[in-house]
């Protein structure tokens, strides 16, 4: 099996983490001038695959061993079928006032957009709806499909996908989160979501089974 290919972040935690470890997570990201949020998936695949250890109050050290191929090998297996969310949808018309309202009922970071037949069209961000409350527009009257990002600049992921390889494309893409879609003759339906939460919480619990 191939080893697993680091993104240049990743690369750099490890040789901050061989040069100062032990250090935490805070003190990474503040190295690195990033929230302690943004590299929680980062740090979680470097230490489920072997290239880090982790201790509570002590922090990050670099293993000093190459990763374990039973550990790989699980991680590889992990797919995006098992761990996804239930997706939140809005409508193509629908204002802006309301894709905030629904946001924030649903408590989420991210909504995707679909048209008439439910097939995707866009996605929205917290920066999205941020960027066009600020002024004195009236949200009511402007539809969503206006401001959303739209194909083909969507980032998406299939259910087949690995976590592994749906966690770098979020880094890499700097999203929190990702649309599980299924294929149709017309178009991408939407059957998922999968987010940075979703992918920690399956590391951490691979974490916990192999006791690293």
């Amino acid at each position: 099996m191939s080893p697993i290919e680091l993104n240049k972040r990743q690369e750099e935690i490890l040789r901050i983490v061989k040069g100062n470890g032990p250090i935490t997570g805070e003190q990474i990201a503040e190295r690195l001038h990033l929230t302690r949020a943004t590299l929680r998936p980062d740090l979680a695949i470097l230490t489920m695959a072997g290239f880090l250890d982790a201790r509570p109050r002590v922090g990050y050290f670099y293993s000093g061993k190459k990763p374990g191929h039973d550990v790989t090998d699980t991680m590889n297996n992990m797919k995006v079928k098992d761990f996804q969310s239930i997706p939140v949808v809005v409508r193509e018309n629908v204002s802006v006032y309301d894709a905030i309202s629904q946001m924030f009922l649903d408590d989420v970071g991210t909504l995707f957009v679909v048209d008439k037949n439910s097939l995707l069209t866009g996605v929205l961000s917290r920066k999205d709806l941020l960027r066009t409350s600020i002024g004195s527009q009236d949200l009511t009257s402007i539809p969503v499909h206006i401001i959303m990002t739209r194909m083909p600049n969507i980032t998406y992921c299939f259910k087949t996908d690995s976590l592994i390889q749906v966690a770098n494309r979020l880094i890499n893409q700097q999203i929190d989160a990702l649309p599980v879609v299924e294929e149709l003759a017309n178009g991408l339906k939407v059957v998922g979501r999968i987010t940075k939460t979703n992918i920690t919480r399956a590391f951490l619990s691979l974490s916990e089974s192999h006791e690293l």
